[in-house]
């Protein structure tokens, strides 16, 4: 399994789990909530939209197209000071995000 595949996977297992614990919503954000220049939108997104509104997206549409993936890539550590300790599904979230990252950090070979 190429790295294009288990990252593809990962983005579906957290797509999942996202729409387990209904996280995942329907109504999609104003245009103008995109344009933000911070990083994660998060001037104008709340971290779990991002997910599923910019992270996932882009992902699915590099791998689409085939496109080399980010070489430095790391969403967890934004994660771990962005979801309150008291939010429900922190850890779970986060065990999720670590995996994907850690994607990134194997080696091609």
């Amino acid at each position: 399994m190429t790295t294009h595949d288990r990252v593809r996977q990962q983005l579906h297992a957290l797509e999942a789990l996202l729409r387990e614990h209904q996280h995942w919503r329907m109504d999609e954000p104003e245009a103008h909530l995109f344009s933000s220049t911070q990083p994660f939108c998060m001037d104008t997104m709340a971290p779990i939209e991002w997910l599923q509104w910019v992270l996932i997206p882009r992902m699915h549409a590099l791998l689409d197209s085939a496109q080399p993936l980010p070489e430095a890539f790391a969403v967890a550590p934004y994660y771990e000071m962005a979801l309150t300790a008291d939010h429900p599904q922190r850890e779970i979230l986060l065990a999720a995000l670590q995996a994907l990252d850690a994607l990134f950090a194997q080696d091609e070979s």
